[in-house]
C-alpha cells in the first residue's frame, strides 16, 4: 500500500511537472464537428472553452457563437492562442498558412519581430522572443507540430515509422488514399507490423502517456475496464482511426503523421474562406484568460450559455476533488438557464462528476441530479469522432427557465450524502 501511495505521488508530480512547465498541446486534440452539433451555437451563445492550442475557440465563433473565453491554468497555451490571433490580424492568408498549416516559415524573424510581436501581452512576448526556432524548418523537429510535449510525441511516433517499422510509404499512402476501401486494405496488409512489441510496452507507460496529457489515474481505469488494459484501448483507437474512419479529412492524424496540414485537410480556420471571415471581425470575439475555469467565473460577471470543458475533470478528480466540487459550483453559479455543456474523458464513465455536491436555488444536491444528459446524442457521435483516443464523450444541459420550479435535492441547512443511484456509471 505504501508502495503504490509513493508510486501514485510520484506519477501525479511527474504530470504535473511536465504540464506546468511546457507548451504541452501544439494543435488541439479534440472534434469540433462534433462539437458544433452537441453545442448547437447561435448569436446568443458565450462559449467557455479550456484554451488547450485555441483551434476549437476559433472554430466556436466561425460556427456563430457570440462570444468565446479560452481559459487555461498554462499560459503557454493562451501565448499559442494569441499568436494565432495576432497572425489573423495582421497577416495575409499565405503567411499565415506557412505558420499554421504547414508548421514552418523561413521569414519567421522577420514576421514575429515586425508583424507579430506587437501584438502579444508582455508575458506572451516574453515567452515567444525564446522559441522563434520553434517554426524555423530546420533540425531533427523541424516544423512547429514537432513541438511542445504531444509534439515530442508526434515526433517520436514518426521516428518510429521510419526508422524501426519502415512503414512511411504505406502511412502516406493511407493519408492519400482515393476511398476508405483503398485505405483499409492497405491497413490491413500493415496492421500486425505497425504493433510491434515495442510500441504495445510504450503505450502502457505513464511517462508516454503524460506526454499525451493522460494522467495515471486515466490508465488505471483503462486498465480495470477495458479489455487488453491501455495497450488494448489504443489499439482499437488506432483500428478505427486507421480501418474505419476515411482519413482524408482527419487533419489531427494528418498532422502528427507528417508534421503539416494541407489546404484540404485542415482545421476550419486554416482554409482560406474562414480566414477571411475571422480577419473581418470574428477573431475580436475570442479573448484569453491565463486563470482557473473556478476563479474565472468567479470574476466574470455575466453568464455563459455553453461550457466546453475538455477531459480536465480526470485530473481534477484524481489529484484534488474538492477543486473539482468548487469548479462545479462556480459553473452552476454562472450558467444560464438551458446553458449546455460537453466534456469528454479518458475513462468510460465520469461518476466522479455526477457525485459533486453544489447549491442550487438554496437547494443543495448533486451535480447528476441537476444535469440532463443526451446519452443518445452523445452516443450516436461519439464513434465518428476522428481522434478517437477518448474513452467517453457527455453531453448534458442545465435546467431552463420552464424547468426551475421543484427541482430534486434538499434545504441547505440538510447535510447531503452522495447519492448511492451516483455509485453507478452514468453511460
Amino acid at each position: 500500500m505504501i508502495r503504490k501511495q509513493i508510486s501514485d505521488r510520484v506519477a501525479a508530480k511527474s504530470f504535473a511537472f511536465v504540464h506546468q512547465h511546457n507548451l504541452v498541446y501544439n494543435t488541439c486534440w479534440e472534434d469540433p464537428r462534433l462539437d458544433r452539433e452537441a453545442l448547437c451555437l447561435g448569436p446568443q451563445d458565450d462559449v467557455l472553452v479550456i484554451t488547450s492550442a485555441g483551434c476549437n475557440a476559433l472554430d466556436y465563433v466561425l460556427a456563430g457563437a457570440r462570444r468565446v473565453y479560452a481559459v487555461d491554468l498554462n499560459f503557454r497555451q493562451n501565448a499559442l492562442l494569441e499568436r494565432k490571433l495576432a497572425g489573423i490580424r495582421r497577416l495575409d492568408y499565405a503567411a499565415f498558412f506557412e505558420l499554421f498549416g504547414q508548421g514552418q516559415s523561413p521569414r519567421i524573424r522577420e514576421l514575429y519581430a515586425d508583424v507579430l510581436r506587437a501584438e502579444l501581452s508582455p508575458r506572451a512576448q516574453r515567452w515567444w522572443d525564446k522559441r522563434l526556432s520553434f517554426f524555423r524548418p530546420r533540425g531533427w523537429r523541424k516544423t512547429f507540430y514537432f513541438r511542445g510535449t504531444s509534439g515530442f510525441f508526434a515526433r517520436m511516433i514518426n521516428e518510429y515509422i521510419d526508422r524501426v517499422v519502415g512503414l512511411r510509404d504505406e502511412v502516406q499512402a493511407m493519408l492519400d488514399a482515393p476511398c476508405l476501401a483503398a485505405q483499409q486494405e492497405l491497413y490491413a496488409r500493415i496492421r500486425d507490423v505497425f504493433w510491434s512489441g515495442l510500441l504495445r510496452w510504450l503505450v502502457r507507460r505513464d511517462a508516454t502517456l503524460s506526454l499525451l496529457g493522460v494522467p495515471r489515474p486515466q490508465r488505471e481505469h483503462l486498465e480495470r475496464t477495458v479489455p487488453g488494459g491501455i495497450a488494448g484501448f489504443v489499439e482499437d483507437c488506432v483500428d478505427a482511426v486507421f480501418g474505419k474512419l476515411p482519413l482524408a479529412d482527419n487533419y489531427f492524424w494528418r498532422v502528427y503523421l507528417t508534421g503539416s496540414y494541407t489546404p484540404a485537410c485542415c482545421p476550419e480556420y486554416l482554409k482560406p474562406e474562414n480566414f477571411a471571415r475571422l480577419q473581418a471581425g470574428l477573431v475580436d470575439r475570442v479573448s484569453t484568460h491565463t486563470t482557473s475555469v473556478c476563479q474565472f467565473l468567479r470574476h466574470h460577471e455575466q453568464p455563459i450559455s455553453r461550457f466546453v470543458l475538455l477531459d480536465h475533470m480526470d485530473w481534477l478528480a484524481a489529484v484534488d476533488e474538492h477543486a473539482l466540487q468548487e469548479e462545479w459550483q462556480s459553473i452552476v453559479d454562472r450558467a444560464t438557464p438551458g446553458a449546455r455543456f460537453i466534456w469528454r474523458s479518458g475513462g468510460l464513465e465520469t461518476v466522479f462528476v455526477d457525485r459533486q455536491v453544489v447549491r442550487y436555488r438554496e437547494r443543495r444536491l448533486a451535480v447528476g441530479e441537476l444535469l440532463s444528459y443526451d446519452r443518445a446524442l452523445a452516443a450516436r457521435l461519439h464513434p465518428f469522432d476522428r481522434v478517437h483516443t477518448y474513452g467517453s464523450f457527455h453531453i448534458a444541459e442545465f435546467p431552463g427557465a420552464r424547468d426551475q420550479a421543484g427541482e430534486p435535492g434538499v434545504p441547505l441547512d440538510v447535510a447531503t450524502p452522495t447519492p448511492a443511484a451516483l455509485v453507478g456509471s452514468h453511460g
